[in-house]
């Protein structure tokens, strides 16, 4: 890990040009392109629900996207504290963005979806395998509605939500993400990051 911030040159293609919303205290790319990057204090994304907060001081390393899409991640982390988070942001501004990843909850991580339009909600699967291996995750934009997807090995692609998202504007920023509510040095790796035209279009083959 270096204090240093690496020039944008040194980001892999599908993320030339990216911007951080709040750069990490530390982050890095290794000669293949992986992404690595160590969160700041108590930092989230969040809007009101429940706890009646807005946090949006959380780490995410965007790029702007067109139209539909999908957008591919594979990533892992170093998972201890309660709500250490990684992995992809949907972005059209502080009251409109969706996370979908990998969060420490109930004392285990879990595959989690935030979808925020004004307010947060939030959905949550125990996926303990994740402490100890890199999990692969999409979001494919179709009209007015994103389809979030989990890779379960062999058995393909498995849907975790379908959430609406407005057709305006049509310009979204997407990426990476990760963060820490509860404390500071939450480390994430990201191996594989792509955009492109929808690989779906139905939900069901």
């Amino acid at each position: 890990m270096t204090d240093r911030t690496p020039p944008s040159r040194s980001l892999p293609r599908s993320l030339e040009g990216a911007e951080w919303t709040n750069p990490p205290p530390n982050w890095s790319v290794d000669a293949d392109g992986t992404v690595h990057a160590c969160s700041g204090k108590q930092t989230d994304f969040w809007r009101r629900t429940h706890y009646g907060f807005i946090r949006d001081d959380g780490h995410a390393l965007l790029t702007p996207r067109l139209g539909e899409f999908t957008a591919t991640l594979t990533f892992a982390g170093d998972y201890e504290t309660l709500y250490d988070q990684a992995g992809l942001m949907l972005r059209a501004g502080p009251e409109h963005w969706v996370k979908f990843g990998v969060e420490v909850t109930d004392g285990v991580p879990n595959l989690s979806c935030v979808v925020t339009h004004g307010v947060s909600d939030w959905s949550a699967r125990a996926m303990p395998e994740a402490m100890h291996r890199t999990i692969t995750i999409r979001a494919t934009r179709i009209g007015d509605a994103l389809l979030l997807q989990s890779q379960e090995g062999d058995a393909g692609w498995r849907m975790e939500r379908l959430a609406p998202w407005p057709v305006e504007p049509a310009q979204v920023d997407v990426g990476l993400y990760l963060c820490s509510p509860q404390r500071g040095g939450f480390t994430a790796r990201f191996p594989s990051f792509e955009v492109s035209e929808p690989k779906v279009r139905e939900l069901h083959a």
